[in-house]
């Protein structure tokens, strides 16, 4: 995640992968709808809020600057009854700053049965951690129910961004969910930025945020923290 008015990195987002025995992925748009269908889900994301919330700990420890780490919750998970034991049983025993979690929710889970989704976002919010509302734009939210969910930012679905600025209706959508989102007191942070034509009308339009291949491609944490050390020295990731 880079600041797009100061070309700083100030996060990153938690992926997760499934490795073959040849050394190679199966793809998460592959083994992710098994999980989720199987149920399986509950207990892999249980294991990536443990590791996350463990590499947080670690990162708070090594560098002074707080580094954001953002966790993808999966619609089984997000309605499962034990969802806010766990993750306090996740932080209970780790030296942890709530400022650099956040848990990230689609559209459509967190429309499903939006009052319960507010209750439980609520929750989450009492224990000090951000919330973002994921693939923004995808799904089918109201603006009635937008303005009552407790989130901190809106990520804008990288559908928008790959062909801006060459399309006239995405620069449109784009420029209207950052003014709203701006209106309602919200961050913006825009997915799938691949270009600098992309990066520099995103930020003209003041969008705070931004990932994507332009600044860099997934990496395990100990080559993630190579690339951000390396900034710490007096580098940016995106020259504004």
């Amino acid at each position: 995640m880079v600041d797009l008015q100061t070309g700083e990195i100030i996060g990153c987002e938690a992926l997760c992968r499934w490795p073959h025995g040849d050394n190679s992925f199966t793809p998460p748009e592959t083994f992710i709808p098994q999980a989720e269908s199987s149920g399986f889900i509950v207990q892999l994301g249980e294991w990536v809020l443990r590791s996350a919330i463990e590499q947080v700990a670690r990162w708070q420890q090594h560098f002074e600057d707080p580094i954001l780490l953002a966790v993808n919750l999966s619609a089984r998970q997000f309605v499962h009854y034990n969802l806010v034991k766990s993750i306090e049983a996740a932080l209970r025993n780790v030296q942890y700053k709530p400022e650099c979690l956040e848990f990230e929710i689609t559209e459509t889970v967190a429309m499903t049965n939006a009052d319960d989704s507010i209750g439980i976002m609520r929750q989450l919010k009492n224990l000090g951690i951000g919330l973002a509302l994921d693939d923004f734009g995808t799904g089918y939210s109201s603006l009635a129910h937008l303005k009552r969910f407790p989130i901190d930012k809106l990520k804008i679905d990288k559908t928008f961004v790959r062909d801006i600025p060459s399309d006239g209706n995405d620069l449109a959508i784009v420029s209207a969910i950052i003014a709203m989102a701006h209106a309602l007191g919200l961050k913006v942070q825009a997915e799938g930025v691949e270009t600098d034509a992309q990066a520099e009308f995103l930020r003209e339009c003041e969008c705070e945020l931004a990932q994507g291949f332009l600044f860099g491609r997934p990496l395990p944490p100990d080559e993630f923290e190579g690339l951000y050390a390396q900034y710490r020295r007096g580098g940016l990731v995106f020259k504004t």
